[in-house]
């Protein structure tokens, strides 16, 4: 059968219409990130920008707690220290209603020794630390204390976590982690997918100058956020762990993966004697035995040594080094004996719990020192400037001829109907098990949704009746 020539290759003019050429993936994804990214932008950038502000106040901590409480961290040696045991009951004597909780020795020959109790009266997860000079038995003060944390570093991780608004604060930091990855993924698409980022490198990594206008905004919004998105989905990430909703299905996918962070066991092995352990008489060889068991065993740094919760359980003595290399390296001491009786190495954790770890560390500002810091004040001031931006790109693209307050035009509604089916299935399936997961994401998610197709309809329906 003989084939015809084409109209090209004859030379002679095409007739008629050219069908249009079908759209491809991306041109049909563009408009559904666009929209998407944009309303994020608007409803969650507030959430997004206070828990920023309030990290970025968290990141200086470490410098002023030791200013506002050097009178009780810091001791001046002096010759050989007195027993713990004896610093130990100096505290107790300055809280003789608490309950002992545990004993932290520093690392440091200028390190007060930091005892902690339980007190009625305390909020919740509070407990009072007596610090006391390890040279002289001298009680330096006592403060209000969160796990480890000080009162300003207390406050500032409250004001971070809940807003000072308790469990029900909790959810804006949740909103905020849910979606900073979602905005940064969705981000760089965007950028990336810019035709004229494509054709040159320059452009997607560096911000253009010229005139300042909308491209001159969008084009350091999507410099900066292309140079920081690895730390911003790393704290999304990490932020998440720790959230109330997600982080509790987080734990549970964790411990089906057997990366749950193990403890070492305060259980006593049944001695049958008369001379402690279980079954006989309570005996304790002294809180200095104690840690001398646990430096014995290879433990160092900074060392917290926890009380045995009942006369059938062990000692904890554990490393609290949290820089890098971490040492959290436990032991559990037989009260009755000074015997460790079992060892906790971090080095055996499974790879989840210490990838855990060294994240919400790192989050912290804890795992490099001065230099977590100063990473974490750039991505914190990087957040700041591109949500302000993103806020300055929807101001200008504000109608200027129409009298009174307005501001900036939305991408066009109903992008998720110009998507495949064969792509926008696997898209709504996915979403849906995100959401499933981390509700905060599935939520709003789903209003996003709701609102578009309620507007999209409005706008057909005025159309209609226009016409």
């Amino acid at each position: 059968m003989d084939v015809p020539p084409s109209p090209q290759s004859t030379g002679e003019p095409l007739s008629g219409p050219v069908p249009a050429a079908a759209p491809g993936l991306w041109s049909s994804l563009r408009p559904l990130l666009l929209r998407l990214h944009f309303y994020a932008g608007i409803l969650i950038g507030p959430f997004i920008f206070v828990a920023t502000v309030t990290g970025l106040a968290y990141t200086v901590t470490p410098q002023v707690e030791s200013l506002l409480y050097k009178h009780e961290l810091e001791v001046t040696p002096r010759g050989t220290a007195e027993p713990l045991a004896d610093q130990v009951a100096a505290a107790k004597r300055a809280v003789p209603d608490g309950t002992l909780l545990s004993v932290t020795q520093g690392a440091e020959p200028t390190d007060s020794i930091r005892v902690t109790f339980g007190k009625d009266g305390l909020p919740e997860g509070y407990t009072l630390t007596a610090f006391v000079d390890p040279y002289d038995n001298k009680v330096l003060g006592e403060l209000k204390t969160f796990s480890q944390w000080l009162p300003a570093r207390a406050w500032l991780d409250d004001l971070h976590r809940n807003l000072h608004l308790g469990d029900f604060g909790r959810n804006y930091s949740e909103i905020a982690a849910s979606w900073l990855w979602v905005e940064v993924l969705g981000g760089l698409a965007l950028w990336a997918g810019t035709p004229s980022n494509r054709q040159r490198l320059r452009r997607l990594l560096l911000p253009r100058g010229g005139a300042k206008g909308r491209k001159r905004t969008r084009s350091w919004h999507g410099a900066v956020g292309l140079w920081a998105s690895v730390g911003l989905l790393a704290l999304s990430a990490t932020g998440l762990t720790w959230s109330a909703h997600a982080g509790a299905s987080i734990g549970k996918i964790q411990d089906a993966l057997g990366g749950s962070t193990p403890a070492v066991s305060t259980a006593l092995p049944p001695t049958g004697g008369p001379d402690g352990g279980t079954g006989g008489e309570t005996k304790d060889v002294g809180i200095d035995a104690v840690v001398a068991s646990g430096r014995d065993a290879g433990l160092v740094g900074v060392l917290v040594i926890t009380a045995p919760a009942h006369a059938d359980s062990a000692y904890v003595v554990a490393e609290n080094t949290r820089s890098w290399p971490e040492q959290q390296d436990s032991v559990a001491v037989d009260p009755a004996t000074g015997k460790v009786t079992q060892k906790l190495d971090f080095d055996d954790y499974p790879l989840l719990a210490k990838l855990t770890s060294w994240g919400i560390d790192a989050h912290m500002g804890l795992l490099f020192g001065l230099t977590n810091q100063i990473v974490l004040a750039l991505l914190a001031i990087g957040v700041i400037a591109m949500t302000l931006w993103g806020y300055r790109m929807w101001w200008l693209r504000r109608p200027t001829r129409v009298e009174g307050f307005t501001v900036g035009r939305a991408p066009a509604p109903g992008a998720w109907r110009r998507v495949p089916g064969r792509v926008l299935a696997p898209i709504v399936l996915l979403a849906a098990v995100i959401g499933y997961y981390v509700p905060f994401f599935g939520l709003p998610l789903l209003l996003f949704v709701l609102v578009d197709v309620a507007v999209g309809a409005v706008r057909r329906r005025r159309a209609g009746v226009a016409a």
